[in-house]
C-alpha cells in the first residue's frame, strides 16, 4: 500500500462522520499488522476518547506482540473508562495471556464499566476457576451493574462441581432486596433443570416485582 493511502486513513480514522471511521477501521484490518499497529497506535494518543476507543477497537484485528504490549500499557497508565473498557475487550483476544492483567485490572479500577466488561470477556475463559473467582467478586460490588454480570456469570456453573455452591449463593440472592439481584437471578437460574433451580425459580414466580415474575416464568 502507498503512502497516500496510507495517509488518508490516518485521516479518514478522524473523520467528524462515524460511518467513515468504521468503514476506515474495517479497512486497517485488512493491511498488514507492521504498517496498522503503528497507525493505531497514533490514534490512541488523540485527545478525544472517542477516537481512543477506535483505536482500541483496531487491536482487535492485530494481535501481535508489540499490540499486546501497547494494550497492557493502556491499561495501566489510560484513566478514560470507556478507553479501558474496549482496551479490556481486546486484550483479551490474547486469551490466556491476558487473563491476569484483566484480573488485576478489576481490582484496580472500581468504574461499572470496566469492572462490567472485565467480567464479561473473562466469562469466556476457559479457565473456570478464573471466572468463578471474578463472578464471585462481582457479587460484592456496589454498582448494579457489575453485581448483575456477576450473577449471569454464575449460571455457567450450574451444572458443575461447583454447583453445590453455587445454588447455595443463588439461595441468597433469590432473598436480596434489590429486585434486580433476584430478576437476574431469576434469568441466571432459567438454563437449569436441577430440582434445586425449579424450586428458587418457583419461589421467585411469587415475587412482589412484576419483572422479577416475568423472568422466573420464562423456564415454563
Amino acid at each position: 500500500m502507498n503512502q497516500d493511502r496510507l495517509q488518508q486513513i490516518e485521516t479518514n480514522l478522524r473523520s467528524k462522520r462515524i460511518d467513515v471511521r468504521k468503514a476506515t477501521l474495517d479497512e486497517l484490518a485488512t493491511i498488514d499488522s507492521e504498517l496498522a499497529v503503528p497507525i493505531l497506535k497514533l490514534l490512541a494518543t488523540e485527545n478525544d476518547f472517542g477516537l481512543r476507543c477506535l483505536a482500541m477497537m483496531g487491536f482487535r484485528n492485530h494481535l501481535t506482540d508489540d499490540s499486546f504490549s501497547y494494550l497492557m500499557d493502556v491499561l495501566e497508565q489510560e484513566q478514560d473508562s470507556s478507553v479501558l473498557a474496549e482496551a479490556a475487550n481486546s486484550i483479551f483476544d490474547f486469551r490466556e495471556k491476558a487473563i491476569a492483567p484483566l484480573q488485576d485490572l478489576f481490582e484496580r479500577c472500581d468504574h461499572w464499566l470496566v469492572r462490567h466488561t472485565v467480567v464479561a470477556v473473562l466469562v469466556e475463559s476457559d479457565d473456570l476457576q478464573v471466572v468463578f473467582d471474578i463472578a464471585k467478586k462481582a457479587l460484592e460490588d456496589e454498582e448494579s451493574m457489575t453485581k448483575e454480570v456477576g450473577i449471569l456469570a454464575l449460571s455457567r456453573f450450574l451444572d458443575t462441581p461447583l454447583k453445590d455452591e453455587v445454588f447455595a449463593i443463588f439461595t441468597e440472592l433469590a432473598v436480596a432486596e434489590n429486585w434486580r439481584t433476584r430478576w437476574r437471578t431469576a434469568i441466571a437460574l432459567t438454563p437449569s433443570s436441577d430440582p434445586r433451580a425449579k424450586k428458587l425459580l418457583a419461589q421467585l414466580r411469587q415475587d412482589e416485582n412484576h419483572q422479577v415474575v416475568a423472568a422466573a416464568l420464562e423456564q415454563q
